[in-house]
């Protein structure tokens, strides 16, 4: 069952248990919205004008690595250069949306697939990434498999500067603008795994990848 149905299911059992219709009113829904217009931040850090810069500043302070590019079509020139340059193979698994790139040209092996366990390279997107703490917001969808980011060793994500906005709030923002509603997976993304569990010593890549690198795109 697909999880924003189930999610109104348990919802509508809710109601009905307080004697409520399975659906809210359109009144009710007007409310709700009313009242977030309405309800105030909290205090939030200030931001620079270049968000750009504030999130590669950030990204690298959580283990992220980070490159800056001018256009989509260096995306994969970039992708070979970092995995070359870090020993590591130039076959990955990727999102679909990234079909259109041209991988085989810059010398890359790329299938466009959920990972399995033999795969150590995951290429994503991003929905959009968050300046404040250098983090990435990955949504999972029919062509953006959650896995892809979570499974390989080494997860690459190519960052668009025009989805770089200031905070979490912004990014759970502009995801209920653009998408109506959250998906069955948000994932905040802030460097490589990593736990401390052992006498506080932390160790990277303890529960998913060993190493992230963000390719931030100028022009896109």
């Amino acid at each position: 069952m697909d999880t924003s149905v189930a999610r109104r299911n348990i919802l509508a059992r809710i109601r009905a248990a307080q004697g409520r219709p399975a659906e809210p009113a359109a009144s009710e829904r007007e409310a709700a919205a009313d009242y977030l217009a309405r309800h105030p931040e909290g205090p939030r850090p200030p931001m620079p004008d270049d968000l750009v810069a504030r999130f590669v500043d950030e990204a690298r302070r959580m283990s992220t690595t980070v490159e800056e590019i001018n256009t989509l079509n260096d995306v994969p020139a970039a992708v070979h250069r970092y995995l070359s340059e870090h020993g590591l193979p130039v076959q990955a698994i990727a999102w679909q949306t990234l079909r259109d790139l041209a991988w085989a040209d810059a010398g890359m092996t790329v299938e466009f697939r959920k990972p399995e366990d033999p795969d150590l390279v995951g290429i994503t997107g991003c929905f959009c990434a968050t300046a404040e703490t250098g983090t990435l917001v990955l949504l999972s969808g029919p062509e953006t498999y959650a896995s892809a980011g979570l499974l390989p060793e080494t997860h690459v994500a190519i960052v668009p500067a025009s989805r770089i906005v200031a905070g979490h709030e912004d990014a759970f923002r502009l995801i209920l603008a653009e998408r109506g509603e959250l998906p069955r997976a948000v994932n905040f993304v802030s460097g490589p795994s990593r736990t401390g569990d052992i006498e506080q010593t932390i160790v990277l890549g303890a529960h998913g990848p060993y190493r992230v690198h963000a390719i931030v795109v100028r022009g896109a």
